[in-house]
Formats: C-alpha cells, structure tokens, sequence
C-alpha cells in the first residue's frame, strides 16, 4: 500500500512539472494583434498550459480600469474581455516595471488581480528553456 501511494505522489509530481508554461509580452497597441495573442494564449490555456502575461507600452493600457477595447469579430469581445478571461482562468497578469510611473499612474487603476513585474522575476522565465515565449 505505501508503495503504491508513493508512485501515485511520483506520477503526479512528474505530471506537474510537465506542465507546459507560456510567457506572453505583449506591446502591441494594435488591436487586432492583441486579440490574436490573447486568442492563442487562451487557447494554450485551455490546453492546460499554464500562462503568464506581461504587458508593455500601448499594450498596458489593457489593465488599466479606465480602459475601453472594441471589439473584435467573429466572437464581438475585446482583448481586454480576453485578457479577464485568462485571468479567470488562473494566468498571473503584470504590466511592465516601467508603465505605471511613466504614465502617471498607480496600482490603484489596474484591474484586480494585476500587479507590476520585477525584473529579476521576468528574467529568469525569459532564461528558463522550459518557458515558451510568445511576442507580440
């Protein structure tokens, strides 16, 4: 019995560390690029990749509360409506270290749940060979 809890805990650990991990940056103002890096990393999601977003330049302006995306067919949601979803589903979502001083803003103006990268953080996924990057 103790031998076959043990494998069960070595099957699962070997499972979770499998698990693919994607790193989208995202600094794209455009639209329509917005909404296809946020399509295909929800898409990962949905694959059970586990995904991380980090927002840049134009690109940030999707955390911000005040912010209002169009919409994008054939489904009629935004990116921003994409990015909550990612959220939703567990996606750990920053904007870049630099966004919020340089546009004068706080933490208070992001949505819930988003935070500002660190460096040292980001780095070490961008170095990690095990992280997919995906750039847009």
């Amino acid at each position: 019995m103790l031998t076959a809890l043990v494998l069960l805990f070595c099957a699962t650990a070997a499972s979770a560390d499998d698990k693919q991990s994607l790193l989208l940056i995202l600094t794209s103002g455009d639209t329509q690029t917005q909404g296809m890096a946020l399509v295909l990393s929800n898409e990962a999601q949905r694959q059970e990749a586990e995904v991380r977003v980090l927002l840049c330049s134009e690109a940030g302006k999707l955390a911000l509360k005040e912010h209002e995306a169009p919409t994008l067919k054939p489904r009629d949601v935004s990116p921003k409506q994409m990015l909550e979803n990612l959220m939703r589903g567990g996606a750990k979502v920053e904007v870049c270290a630099l966004f919020l001083p340089n546009l004068g803003k706080a933490q208070e103006d992001l949505l819930e749940g988003v935070g500002a990268a660190k460096p040292p953080e980001i780095t070490k996924l961008l170095l990690d060979k095990k992280v997919r990057l995906l750039n847009f």
